[in-house]
């Protein structure tokens, strides 16, 4: 997927831009702005499209409702109950939705308490950075990497609710529980792909809404003041660069990872895409590419998407214990931003930036839904006390594998 976005998809927009005899300022936006920025998280649809299916498949069998029985008694440890579970594990997706389904919760404090931990759950979004992190710097366990991550959310977000049910959201014993079970039903093919396509598709908008004007925003703010060349000296870089410092002790201190977690605030997939201008964008190629048809071009395209397709199932597959189908997998497969990553980071430092983007803030859409659910002043307990928990874990697993020798 990255060679179809980076091959011949930016090749025919740099050749109709040619032909249109676009400046070349309107090219470098297009090509090094919107390519680069949106293109960094579309190479990631396929594999979000089957961890769609997986997630709709549950959904439409009843299952997930039964999950909540299950899952009372476990859940109880966290001040809530198993009508909880449902809310979170729907932020595995997305937070968004997942915020505004906790209204299914009748009493105030199991609303806001799920609605804080929520964001906690390693949506869709987050999972590009953890492919690309995992690919360049541990390929061989980049399947248990990921699930790692995963299950540290889980296990975080029960300790974060155990803390808030002893502190500012303290338990009220008459809470009770009910729940009214549906009946199992043996979901259709076509209505999986349905519910699937509807939830890519609403990825995929957000890809060409949301990134795309901060994909626009940025480059601008990597360009200015007008014919600037080192991307470190723009007014991005001298922004990162200036809130650098705080990272210092988590082992991520350059401007670069910086600008993506600012970015990221926005968004959680404009991560991926930031890191993608800043690395990517403005790379020159050494080697020139040999002219192409197209129908070439449409069949590498084809063939890339069901290659991307088919490699995102045996990953997701490989999370299984016991099965490892990426086992023989070569280190030359990394993207041009995972060769990029690693000489900016050392492993350890990207585990810490793992883990950073696994906790902080959430995005603004999630923090909207938070106030608008719950008000302001749980809105602001989010944002901070995440952002707070995530700079703490990050620095104690820098500072913690130096201490061990691992760095």
């Amino acid at each position: 997927m990255d060679g179809v976005i980076g091959g011949p998809v930016s090749r025919w927009i740099e050749e109709l831009l040619t032909l249109l005899m676009a400046p070349d300022w309107l090219q470098s936006l297009v090509l090094d702005g919107v390519v680069a920025g949106v293109g960094g998280v579309l190479v990631f649809v396929p594999g979000l499209f089957v961890l769609y299916f997986f997630l709709t498949l549950l959904e439409d069998s009843g299952y997930l409702a039964r999950v909540a029985f299950v899952m009372d008694k476990l859940m109880s440890f966290t001040g809530l109950h198993g009508k909880s579970f449902i809310p979170l594990i729907l932020g595995f997706g997305c937070a968004v939705p997942a915020i505004y389904a906790t209204r299914t919760l009748e009493n105030e404090r199991d609303r806001i308490a799920t609605g804080l931990l929520v964001p906690l759950m390693s949506c869709s979004a987050r999972l590009p950075v953890y492919v690309v992190f995992g690919m360049a710097f541990f390929p061989q366990q980049a399947g248990l990497l990921i699930t790692v991550l995963y299950v540290a959310g889980i296990v975080l977000a029960a300790a974060v609710g155990w803390g808030f049910s002893k502190t500012i959201l303290k338990n009220s014993p008459d809470n009770m529980f009910a729940l009214e079970l549906p009946p199992y039903r043996l979901p259709t093919l076509k209505g999986l792909f349905i519910h699937t396509w509807e939830k890519s598709k609403e990825f995929v908008y957000k890809a060409g809404t949301v990134i795309l004007s901060v994909s626009i925003v940025l480059w601008f703010l990597m360009n200015l003041p007008w014919g600037v060349e080192n991307p470190r000296d723009s007014l991005f870089g001298q922004v990162s660069a200036a809130a650098a410092p705080i990272f210092a002790p988590a082992g991520f201190d350059n401007w670069e990872a910086t600008g993506s977690l600012v970015t990221g605030f926005i968004a959680k997939e404009v991560v991926v895409s930031t890191m993608a201008q800043i690395y990517v964008g403005e790379a020159e190629t050494a080697e020139e590419t040999p002219p192409t048809t197209f129908g070439e071009d449409i069949g590498d395209i084809i063939v890339g998407f069901g290659t991307a397709t088919l490699d995102a199932g045996k990953t997701l597959l490989s999370l299984i214990p016991g099965v490892n189908l990426v086992e023989a997998e070569s280190e030359d497969a990394d993207t041009a931003l995972g060769t990029a990553l690693m000489t900016s980071f050392t492993p350890l430092a990207a585990l810490a930036f793992l883990v950073f983007v696994l906790v902080y803030t959430p995005c603004v859409a999630t923090l909207g839904a938070i106030k608008a659910e719950f008000g302001w002043k749980w809105m602001w307990v989010s944002g901070l006390y995440q952002f707070g928990l995530a700079w703490l874990l990050a620095v104690l697993l820098y500072q913690g594998g130096h201490f061990l020798g691992w760095g």
